[in-house]
């Protein structure tokens, strides 16, 4: 199985990393890597923001707007209401997940199920290959381009973020937000995709 290309994002959405790991691919510029990634993180953002909702059941809906449901109301089992102060939280991240209270969501939704932290896009698949979308508590993303049938995807994921975390957030003259250039990573990260392949 075959990893593409790996391509780097900071939180803004400027491109810091970029690495092609197969020959033969059509090579982009640097100006088209720049777009791929300003467009990926704002497809991110509004595929993060279309959370659906599900409509509350009220028995009367003149009443001032409560999360907290009225007697005799019927709620379903897959909702959840939330109170103003309650959150959603991830088991793996559960303080930097984003807060929806009762007062930022329409008096008659709730967020389908509140386990589940809010996220944007994960998986990409085609074809002809497969987009993977790893997204750290800091905000930067990780795009791993893979074959579509490819298994073991996370595992490589997690694999290449410890090389990141190692080599590049330990380098003391390495600036946040800035582009990478660690030779030490670039040489870890290709010696393991390779020997994976």
């Amino acid at each position: 199985m075959t990893v593409y290309s790996l391509i780097i994002i900071n939180k803004a959405g400027g491109l810091i990393y970029n690495r092609e790991f197969q020959s033969g691919l059509l090579k982009l510029s640097t100006n088209d890597y720049l777009v791929l990634a300003g467009t990926f993180h704002g497809i991110h953002a509004i595929t993060r923001s279309l959370t659906p909702r599900l409509r509350s059941l009220r028995t009367n809906p003149t009443t001032t707007p409560s999360s907290v449901p009225s007697a005799g109301t019927a709620i379903p089992s897959h909702t959840h209401v939330h109170s103003s102060s309650s959150s959603i939280s991830s088991p793996l991240n559960p303080s930097t997940t984003p807060t929806v209270t009762s007062s930022s969501l329409p008096s008659n939704t709730t967020v389908p199920n509140p386990t589940q932290p809010i996220t944007g896009i994960e998986v990409l698949e085609t074809d002809k290959f497969r987009l993977t979308c790893f997204q750290t508590v800091t905000g930067t993303k990780f795009l791993l381009f893979t074959d579509p049938l490819m298994a073991g995807v996370d595992v490589v994921m997690r694999k290449i973020y410890e090389l990141y975390a190692d080599y590049v957030m330990k380098n003391p003259f390495y600036q946040l937000e800035m582009p990478v250039r660690c030779e030490a990573f670039d040489r870890h990260v290709a010696g393991w995709v390779k020997g994976r392949g």
